[in-house]
């Protein structure tokens, strides 16, 4: 069936505008029929951030703002899914053009300035299908015009705690002005001594929720041992490595398009997402799990971000390009590595390859 719709969806959808493409897939995924997924390989099974997730393969956030398909991504074979960016307000996003595909690259410019329905409609729908299982993630963030961005973060965790698998606090998107700011020491800091106070304040009625901090690939070293830092001494419950970059390479082959302001992400960003995530892992010293983000277009490729330090990974940019067979793909993939180097887990390869990575030369953006 996947094999059949990627077939007939991907050169439709390649001619329209990258947006209007959006929504036509969002809108067919609607309709999918109640299909049972294939159940997984039991190899593939990863326990972190205390969930039990099926396998590591997850849909980003930014595909499904406004959790509108997160059950039709699960029965397409996805380990988890990710909704958002939320923010409490509804959000009309930047002006378009606001996406674009950079074809010859395999990436994707987008800023898009967090467009969603608002917790209200997305809190509705997570709520009705909240019998339905599978782990659904929220990713949030604050309202561009928001007088008071930390306490919007923390009103969204009050929320949305009830019907959340666990919680991504996102201040790495690059196309929300100031937003990355509060990335730095002292705030950081704040915010989420203030988010993780919330969850604890809801937790006797909504359950220990996780919670994640999503950072930005573009960070230097030395900012990235100030957020590894404060994210340990505030006992978060993992990090998400990494968001889009607003890097571009020198090897760019669509140089118009790469001109675009906006988050690149896509085949270009993979180096130094996956560079990142060592970074990080080897400055976490196991303290947290990672999910490792970016450019991930293959089996061998999640297998690196894993062997850099990533417990799970997520996927979008990718489907664009090689549509939503790659996640069975990638997990067909994986389990034929597990397979033929006589492992049970993929948690026995976890950052095997970290210490390697970090020694090598920073690459080149």
């Amino acid at each position: 069936m996947i094999r059949a719709f990627d077939a007939f969806s991907l050169p439709v959808l390649r001619w329209l505008d990258p947006e209007d493409a959006h929504r036509l897939a969002i809108q067919g995924l609607r309709f999918l029929p109640p299909v049972k997924p294939r159940t997984d390989d039991p190899k593939l099974a990863v326990r972190a951030f205390g969930l039990n997730f099926p396998n590591p393969i997850g849909m980003a956030a930014g595909f499904d703002k406004s959790a509108e398909v997160p059950d039709a991504l699960l029965r397409l074979g996805f380990g988890f899914v990710e909704i958002g960016s939320v923010t409490p307000k509804p959000q009309a996003g930047n002006p378009r053009p606001r996406l674009f595909r950079l074809e010859r690259d395999e990436a994707v410019i987008n800023r898009m300035g967090f467009n969603n329905d608002g917790a209200e409609v997305a809190l509705r729908r997570l709520a009705a299908r909240a019998q339905h299982g599978g782990i659904v993630g929220v990713n949030v963030g604050a309202n561009k015009d928001s007088p008071d961005r930390v306490g919007d973060y923390v009103k969204l965790i009050e929320t949305f705690a009830p019907v959340a698998s666990y919680f991504t606090v996102n201040v790495s998107s690059p196309n929300t002005p100031g937003l990355r700011n509060l990335q730095e020491g002292a705030l950081l800091d704040d915010l989420l001594g203030r988010v993780i106070e919330a969850r604890e304040r809801v937790r006797q009625k909504a359950g220990d929720t996780p919670v994640l901090l999503k950072i930005a690939p573009d960070l230097s070293l030395a900012q990235l041992d100030d957020v590894v830092q404060v994210a340990r001494s505030r006992k978060v419950d993992g990090m998400i490595v990494s968001n889009t970059t607003i890097a571009r390479p020198s090897t760019l082959r669509e140089e118009m398009r790469s001109k675009e302001q906006g988050g690149l992400s896509g085949r270009p960003l993979f180096r130094l997402s996956t560079r990142m995530v060592a970074e990080t892992y080897v400055r976490v010293e196991g303290a947290f799990p990672l999910i490792g983000v970016g450019g991930i277009d293959s089996g061998g490729a999640a297998l690196t971000k894993i062997r850099a330090g990533a417990s799970l990974v997520q996927l979008y940019s990718s489907l664009v390009y090689k549509g939503l067979g790659l996640v069975d793909e990638i997990k067909r993939d994986l389990t034929s590595t597990l397979l033929r180097t006589g492992r049970d887990s993929l948690s026995e390869i976890v950052g095997a390859d970290a210490a390697t990575l970090t020694a090598e030369d920073w690459p080149g953006m």
